[in-house]
């Protein structure tokens, strides 16, 4: 069993930043893949950034490199991710999401095929 809370939404303008955190309670289950996805009204879902603990490895999708960092504290059981620079086309639920996979798994799959997911945050960012 797997819970996620998102946090840290809100509305910026464009150029601004915002910190989303994800806190994870996991029983029984300790997963290795953490990733952030999100959807705007009307659009696909969207992976936009997973880290993979077994091996190090890190996602992010075209559209935010350069510009979003995700990242993890061990110690506090939350995964990050750290948006700057962001733009109007940002502007979605982002939600967080947490699976067991192994590095070829980590490769093939985006985070909104993880089997656990938040309720979600909502980013605005106006122009």
């Amino acid at each position: 069993q797997v819970h996620l809370v998102e946090s840290g939404g809100g509305s910026v303008q464009a150029g601004g930043s915002l910190r989303l955190s994800c806190a994870v309670s996991a029983y029984y289950y300790s997963p290795n893949c953490m990733g952030w996805f999100r959807q705007a009204p009307g659009k696909e879902r969207e992976g936009v950034a997973a880290i993979y603990t077994g091996g190090g490895s890190i996602y992010y999708d075209e559209s935010v490199k350069g510009r979003f960092t995700i990242s993890q504290d061990n110690a506090k059981d939350t995964v990050y991710l750290q948006m700057n620079s962001l733009k109007p086309e940002d502007t979605a639920m982002y939600y967080c999401a947490a699976d067991r996979c192994n590095t070829q798994t980590f490769r093939n799959r985006y985070p909104y095929e993880y089997n656990y997911r938040g309720q979600g945050t909502q980013v605005t960012v106006s122009s």
